[in-house]
């Protein structure tokens, strides 16, 4: 059922305006967690793909919950890889819709098990003045902002905008000369540090030494650790290989599964 938010979120006071109302889906008590935002373009190259799902994964793992807007490439990945009972998606529409439709079940998983937020009411649409909107809310909710892959003039850039008018701490991945120039741009001008080792940038945000339970610790990523044939795997997983495929947490290489 979706409700409002009933209490003040002090990290919202960062945005050109409180957003009120606020709805939900699942559960608000994730908004008290030690927040970090992941975010990158639709259609990341396969080192950002991985990379997204390691950093994504070990934070999580350490208690750190996962910020992002639900999009297809590099939102996707994130959430998958914090699981879905540790990560905070905001949409851009109304709760009642479920968009992008490609994301449909990352979505109603969210839904269940961790938290999906909207300022937008029921009936909304997607537009395009909604995904500012949306990103900006995104932003807000992380203590830190962590890009892993944008163009340059990209809606990514968008939300380092906003990262670098809240005073947030950017994030990004080292590229090669010619990938994601966006952030390569970032790093140019001083404006955002480079991740270079995963596990020190994580320790260094440990919000719990606990290991939370994740769908990265389900027997269908146990099976793909074994590398496995894909017709194998989609003989024995069919839902889950198509969507972990396509989230980016797998890859399929010479016929067999790696994670």
């Amino acid at each position: 059922m979706i409700k409002e938010i009933d209490f003040h979120i002090e990290a919202l006071d960062a945005m050109k305006s409180y957003p009120q109302p606020l709805y939900y889906l699942g559960k608000s008590e994730l908004l008290a967690r030690k927040k970090i935002s992941i975010v990158g373009s639709r259609k990341p190259n396969q080192y950002a793909r991985e990379m997204t799902h390691r950093v994504a994964q070990n934070l999580s793992q350490r208690g750190v919950c996962i910020v992002s807007g639900g999009a297809i490439g590099v939102d996707a990945i994130a959430h998958k890889a914090a699981g879905v009972n540790n990560t905070i998606m905001v949409a851009a529409t109304g709760l009642d819709k479920r968009y992008p439709a490609i994301n449909k079940n990352i979505i109603e998983a969210i839904a269940a098990d961790g938290l999906v937020v909207s300022q937008f009411a029921v009936g909304t649409p997607s537009t395009r003045y909604n995904f500012v909107l949306r990103n900006e809310l995104v932003v807000a909710l992380g203590e830190v902002l962590i890009v892993t892959y944008a163009d340059e003039n990209s809606g990514t850039m968008r939300s380092v905008e906003y990262a670098l008018k809240m005073g947030k701490k950017i994030y990004v991945l080292a590229h090669r000369i010619g990938e994601s120039e966006g952030t390569n741009r970032l790093l140019l001008e001083k404006k955002a540090e480079a991740i270079y080792d995963i596990d020190a940038f994580v320790s260094s945000f440990m919000g719990s030494d606990k290991k939370i339970e994740s769908e990265d610790e389900s027997p269908f990523l146990e099976f793909c650790r074994t590398n496995p044939s894909y017709e194998r795997a989609v003989q024995k997983f069919p839902k889950e290989i198509f969507e972990a495929e396509l989230s980016g947490m797998i890859r399929v290489e010479n016929g067999k599964i790696y994670v």
